[in-house]
This record gives structure tokens, C-alpha cells and sequence, in this order.
């Protein structure tokens, strides 16, 4: 049980995917940790209540009910969750209210594991590619980091979580320590050659690389490999893709030195003005309402990047009017997410005497290709995008409109239809300085705790970029053949990527940035910040992987520290 009466080495805020590596990390270091969480209690297997349904067990084949509806006006957003399997993971809008200035959609989970258990394990490191974006472009501030910095740091991440995936030897996506990589069904094999012979730019198509097991003897402890049941966000029992709860938080339990205290509302760092040191945190217990005060040496903010920002913006003091480590008007701004829900769709002729095993929980990538060099350099955007994807047959749904009654058309959907294949764009959004997020001044939450107000937009670059992803799609998918290739651009705001970053970024300037390169606060250095708040721009590729290779990084650097007698 958290204990008020003592004071732990290290405190961490969140549970989700850097909460459950900070834990892991300083209780393995030794340090006794107090991991504290907003929402409830999720055990592993054993709270993972839709892990084994099939469809018709829902009574609107997965959709939830007008009524619940009503429950997720924002998240609905989204077009895909939350949905009846896995509603329970998902935070209700109208119990977590926030303001939007501008439309920004936000999409969260009030749990132990956070979105661990419901994100899309695509795993991709960055390169200096990215990391020497900002200094080369004269954009934002420069990263103070470079991939050789982070690179030992994926290794350790990758080999512990389980990442399947092929090595390419490309410069703008560096190889990593891969499991076996699924396998391409024959369509996306189809459009994989195309692409080799029909493009001379360097593109290609390769398997996604995701955290879910396929290596038999990987002996990673507590997880066996994935079942290809593809029923990943509703909670794996098996442990097949990682996530806090069945991988991080059970190792940080196994030391003895974790405390695990849910139903925790953190929303203020307490700060002594005579050390220039965090003390501790204020917490309200979401069951009693009860305030309450915890004492540590160490604070990791874990919380989510926009949840983190907001505890810093709560933190005032003397020192800090205007919120912690924001003297120089830093905190809560250059927001950024990936922009996508866009790309090209196509069928595909023959191929009809082939299926495929299973459910693959992963789909194709195409790495970036534009914007690397001269060749590929393009006039009207910046930065670059990749594509995820895949292919499959189509089901019975085709047959519905008027192809058939009685004995026809039982036949009929008893039979796979043809081939689709389709793409979606992620591209690059870059760091506006005035996207930012902040506290509202007026409305209030549940809690009596300010909400936050989102006022982030999309700008040119990325709207020129929306452009190019979707004719480039259309272009490889004709390419190859297909037939009835058809672009889609659905609209969307910042959020919906669900990459959601910055607001307490990196940098070496403590007048530009809010911390440093081992992601500590450049005023207040036993406060670290590892979750996406602390990113300097955003690169094209799905970011957990480096949230999660930062925070190993940051965490070791806190314990080094700790032992130095640094934080006493």
C-alpha cells in the first residue's frame, strides 16, 4: 500500500507504454518506486474480459448502441474505436471533458497499462535523418541527441519487448533486433515486386514491424508468441504483443521495490525553493475524493504527453508563476501528431485459388521515400511519409446487393470474394510554435481540476504533404495493375493519428525548450519527462518505439544519478 509517511526514491506517473519501462528500469536499478495511475486497476488475463469473443456475439456486430454513443463524441472521431469488444479501454468523453479552441481529437484510457494495451505495435526507430531535420531546415530547435546517442537504447527496448520485422539497410529507417518477420500474403507480394520494377526512388515495400512475438525461443518471461487471432486491443492473454501489463509492470513487481497505487489523480509536482528540487506529488483518490501528498526523491512523468503537460501547468510556485519549468513561455507548445486517414484502394485480379493462415495482426509498410536527398527533394512540403497497409479477400458483404436468393446465395457466402488492397498515409506534421495546448481559465473537470485547451491545427506544409501521399498511393497501386483504384481523404484534425507529441520539448536551450537531453526539466532536474511531451519535431514513423528507448535511457540516467547522491 502507498505510504504518505515515507519518501520513495522515485515516483512515476502512468502506467501505459514509458510508465511500465520507468517502473521496470528504477526498480531494477534498486530504487523503491511509487507508480501511480488515474484509472483503474487492469490485471493481466484476468481483466481482459472480450479476449476470446467472436462477433456474433455482439449484438450490432461490434458497434456500440446509439445510446453509448452518446458516451464518446470525440473519440468517435476516429471512425474505428471505440468499439463494443473494447469500449471498457477506452476514456469517456463526457466524464473527462476537455476544450478544443480548435479541433483536436484526443483519444485516451483511463487504465493500468494505459494504451499499451490497445496501440497499434507498429515499431520503427528513427534515424539522424530526423534527428538533424530541425538544425538542417532551420526549424523549431535542434535536437540534442543524435541516433548513436538512442541506439543502444532500441536494442535493449526491441530485444526486450519482441519487435518481428525485416532489415532493409536503409538510412532513413535503421535496422534493429528482430524476431522473424511475418509473411506477405501473394497481392501485397504482387505490389511489392511492381514497386521494384516500376520505380527507380528507392521505394519498396517490406512487412510491418510490429511488438508482437513470432520467435518460438525467444524465452521472453511470462509471454508466449502471437496466435495470429488478431484481437490484439481487446487484451492478449498469451502475452504475444507487448504491452506494461503483461511484460514492464510484472518485471518491476518481481523486484519487490514497486508500489502500484490506481484510482490516482496526479495533478501538481511539489517543489522546494530552497533545494530547486521536486518533493513529491498531489494526488486525488478518484474512489474517496480524498487529497493526498506523496514524497519523492525522483518524479517521472509518464502520464501522456497533453496529461503531462497539464500536471506541469498545475505546478505553480514562486519560482515557477506560470507552471513548472515554463519561465520562458515553452510549456504546452509546438503540439504535433501524424497526419493520416488518407491513401488509395484497388482490386486485384486473380489469385483466387489462394487465401491466407490466421489473422495477421500487422499489416505492410512503405518507408519513406521522398525528401532524403536531391533526387528525391520536393518544392512544396518538407519532411516525408510512409504508408501502412494490406491485403486480404473480400467477405461475404460484396454478394448482399441483389446477387442472388435462396440456394445462390447461400453458395455464394460460403465462398471468399476477390482481392483488395489499400493503403493509408502517415506523414509529418511539424513543430508550429503557436500549436499549443493550455489550461482553460473557466471550466473545470469533475475533479475541480482545470481542463485543457487544445488550440492545434494543421498548416500548409502538411496539406501540401496530404496531396502528394494521396498520388503517390494512386500511382503505385495503377502501377501494378489493379483495377478500380480509388483515393480517399477523410477529414481529420491533429489527435486522430493518435501520436499525439510535444509541449515540453527537448532541446539545449533552456529559454527554447523545457528539457534537457537526458529529458529532465532544465529548471527542476529530478523531475524527468519520457513520454511523447518531451519530442522536438515528429519524424513520419509511429513513435512509441522511441518513447520507449528515451525512457530506458532517462531512467538509468535518473538511477546513475540517484546513486551519486544527486537527488538526496
Amino acid at each position: 500500500m502507498a505510504n504518505p509517511n515515507i519518501v520513495y526514491d522515485a515516483i512515476v506517473v502512468g502506467t501505459g507504454i514509458t510508465g511500465g519501462w520507468a517502473a521496470k528500469e528504477l526498480c531494477e536499478k534498486g530504487l523503491k518506486t511509487l507508480v501511480l495511475e488515474r484509472g483503474r486497476m487492469i490485471k493481466h488475463v484476468q481483466d481482459y474480459p472480450t479476449m476470446h469473443d467472436d462477433p456474433w456475439d455482439y449484438p450490432f456486430k461490434g458497434e456500440l448502441s446509439r445510446e453509448e454513443k452518446k458516451n464518446y463524441p470525440k473519440q468517435l472521431r476516429v471512425g474505428w474505436a471505440p468499439k463494443d469488444d473494447v469500449k471498457h479501454f477506452f476514456a469517456n468523453d463526457l466524464e473527462h471533458p476537455y476544450q478544443e479552441t480548435k479541433r483536436f481529437d484526443w483519444i485516451r484510457g483511463y487504465h493500468v497499462g494505459g494504451r499499451s494495451i490497445t496501440w497499434g505495435r507498429q515499431s520503427y526507430r528513427w534515424s539522424d535523418i530526423d534527428f538533424e531535420a530541425n538544425l538542417q531546415e532551420g526549424i523549431a530547435v535542434d535536437w540534442p541527441v543524435r541516433y548513436a546517442d538512442i541506439a543502444p537504447w532500441y536494442d535493449t527496448v526491441e530485444e526486450y519487448i519482441g519487435v518481428s520485422g525485416e532489415n532493409l539497410g536503409l538510412p532513413q529507417l535503421p535496422d534493429g533486433k528482430f524476431h522473424p518477420p511475418m509473411g506477405l500474403n501473394c497481392a501485397e507480394l504482387e505490389l511489392q515486386q511492381s514497386m521494384s520494377e516500376k520505380f527507380d526512388d528507392g521505394r519498396l515495400l517490406t512487412i510491418g514491424r510490429t511488438a508482437n512475438i513470432t520467435d518460438p525461443n525467444a524465452g521472453i518471461e511470462g509471454r508466449s508468441p502471437c496466435q495470429y487471432r488478431n484481437r490484439c486491443w481487446r487484451g492478449c492473454p498469451f502475452g504475444g504483443y507487448f504491452s506494461s501489463n503483461s511484460s514492464t509492470l510484472p518485471a518491476a513487481e518481481r523486484t519487490g521495490n514497486m508500489t502500484l497505487r490506481p484510482h490516482s489523480i496526479v495533478h501538481e509536482i511539489l517543489y522546494d525553493e530552497g533545494t530547486k528540487k521536486a518533493t513529491g506529488v498531489k494526488v486525488i483518490d478518484t474512489e474517496t475524493h480524498e487529497k493526498l501528498e506523496f514524497k519523492g526523491r525522483i518524479v517521472f512523468l509518464c502520464a501522456s504527453a497533453m496529461a503531462s503537460v497539464g500536471i506541469l501547468w498545475q505546478s505553480k510556485s514562486k519560482l515557477f508563476p506560470n507552471g513548472m519549468g515554463n519561465n520562458h513561455d515553452e510549456l504546452g507548445r509546438n503540439i504535433m501528431d501524424h497526419h493520416y486517414q488518407l491513401g488509395a484502394s484497388a482490386k486485384v485480379d486473380g489469385h483466387l485459388d489462394k487465401y491466407y493462415k490466421g489473422r495477421r495482426p500487422n499489416g505492410f509498410y512503405i518507408p519513406r521515400f521522398v525528401n532524403l536527398d536531391e533526387r528525391t527533394r520536393r518544392k512544396d512540403f518538407l519532411r516525408g511519409f510512409g504508408y501502412q497497409g494490406g491485403a486480404s479477400r473480400q467477405n461475404w458483404s460484396e454478394t448482399v446487393a441483389e446477387l442472388g436468393h435462396g440456394k445462390t446465395l447461400k453458395d455464394a457466402i460460403l465462398k471468399p470474394g476477390g482481392w483488395q488492397i489499400g493503403m493509408t498515409g502517415f506523414g509529418e506534421m511539424l513543430p508550429y510554435h503557436d500549436n499549443r495546448v493550455s489550461l482553460s481559465p473557466t471550466e473545470k473537470d469533475q475533479w475541480g481540476l482545470p481542463q485543457l485547451d487544445f488550440d492545434v491545427e494543421f498548416k500548409e506544409n502538411e496539406y501540401n504533404m496530404r496531396e502528394a501521399i494521396k498520388q503517390e498511393a494512386e500511382a503505385m497501386l495503377k502501377a501494378a495493375g489493379f483495377k478500380e483504384v480509388g483515393v480517399y481523404d477523410t477529414e481529420t484534425g491533429p489527435g486522430l493519428g493518435i501520436h499525439e507529441m510535444g509541449g515540453a520539448r527537448m532541446g539545449w536551450n533552456p529559454r527554447t525548450s523545457v528539457t534537457n537531453k537526458h529529458n529532465q526539466l532544465h529548471d527542476v532536474p529530478n523531475v524527468y519527462v519520457t513520454d511523447g511531451a518531451f519530442m522536438t519535431s515528429a519524424s513520419c514513423v509511429n513513435p512509441s518505439l522511441t518513447y520507449m528507448a528515451f525512457t530506458a535511457r532517462a531512467a538509468n540516467h535518473a538511477a546513475e544519478q540517484f546513486k551519486l547522491g544527486k537527488f538526496a
